[in-house]
């Protein structure tokens, strides 16, 4: 089903006689999802643009693509850095803005502006039911209810099927530069990076990749600004050993591969997406299976692993606070969550969801 309007989607919810498959582009494939296919792709366009206001408004099958031509030329960005799943879950079609919200997609540049849901400022949405929801606004001075807006971001369409979500946006950027320091351990890696992020520099993004020994640090902002912090970073860092620059389109390239995961394109086994404090990454490493491969975002509190089929993942983290997703194999997506956590999670799900038609089984 491809409802091309926000009532019609209502109506076939509301009438739904067995579970129902979110989707969007089809280009996020995460999870055991069962039942007919209702997709959002038919619910697509710009509602309202405000540059001026710093605010867009878009039904939720907007591809992004349209959505980042439009800003661009206004010179103007969503804030988050929205990730495309496609390369590395060898996916086709075209990713759209309630698929990136339903996930909370966000990119390298989280540590610094945020996740998706950092961005959001309303949605609608029509409940399991069939009721058409509205939370939030559509400019900032007005917007209210900025919880459920934020409950809404991340829930994988367990909660509402999403129709319009607003943003608030940020100027373009126009310079970037990337510090690159070769030769490090995981370890010092995390010890570069966490020095990097600490500093007064802004740092908009961090990552290690231990196949090449590569620790890459973003900069961003006026030519001028990125000129003085990268040589402020590069003193900073001295005792990190062997460094180079990348700037202008070397460093985009760099960071749209690290965005998408593109090093993992294609890569056989098992793939988990694991986040711990940064400062616990070296030993959720250290207790990962023999063979697997891995890369780290977000100064180390993300880590990308391909691991070997059946690989039990999750007992890496042994009593370390974090969480572990399953994007592609035969363990549960999610984390099990703690009881207290568990009984909240099924809670919200009976109240937007008392059916328990949309994603069912996607959650546990």
């Amino acid at each position: 089903m491809t409802p091309d309007s926000e009532a019609a989607l209502a109506e076939a919810v509301a009438g739904a006689k067995g579970p129902l498959r979110i989707q969007g582009g089809g280009t996020r494939p995460i999870g055991q999802a069962e039942g007919e296919v209702l997709s959002t792709a038919g619910l697509s366009g710009i509602e309202l643009y405000e540059p001026g206001a710093l605010t867009l408004v878009v039904r939720a099958g907007t591809p992004v693509a349209v959505i980042e031509a439009a800003l661009a030329k206004e010179n103007q960005r969503l804030p988050f850095d929205p990730m495309d799943h496609r390369a590395l879950l060898g996916t086709k079609g075209e990713p759209t803005i309630g698929g990136v919200v339903a996930t909370n997609a966000s990119g390298p540049r989280r540590i610094q502006a945020g996740a998706c849901r950092d961005s959001l400022i309303g949605v609608r949405y029509v409940d399991g039911q069939g009721a058409v929801i509205k939370n939030g606004g559509r400019v900032m001075k007005n917007v209210t209810g900025y919880d459920l807006v934020k409950l809404l971001a991340g829930s994988y369409g367990t909660l509402g099927v999403l129709t319009e979500v607003g943003f608030k946006v940020l100027p373009g950027i126009e310079a970037t530069a990337t510090l690159v320091l070769n030769g490090l351990d995981v370890t010092r890696a995390v010890d570069a990076m966490s020095k990097a992020l600490g500093s007064p520099f802004e740092i908009s993004a961090a990552a290690h990749f231990p196949e090449t020994g590569q620790t890459t640090l973003r900069l961003e902002g006026f030519e001028a600004s990125v000129t003085y912090r990268m040589a402020q970073l590069r003193a900073l860092l001295d005792g990190f050993g062997d460094m180079e620059e990348l700037h202008g389109d070397a460093s985009r390239d760099l960071w749209t591969a690290t965005r998408d995961v593109t090093h993992f394109a294609g890569a056989q086994g098992d793939l988990w997406r694991i986040s711990v404090k940064p400062s616990d990454a070296p030993d959720v490493v250290k207790h990962l299976p023999d063979g697997a491969r891995l890369s780290l975002d977000w100064g180390g509190g993300m880590i990308w692993v391909v691991a070997p089929k059946g690989a039990d993942i999750r007992a890496a983290l042994g009593g370390i606070a974090g969480h572990a997703t399953c994007l592609r194999g035969s363990a549960p997506t999610f984390h099990p969550e703690p009881a207290p956590v568990a009984a909240i999670s099924r809670g919200l799900r009976e109240k937007f969801d008392p059916r328990g038609i949309l994603n069912t089984g996607l959650m546990g």
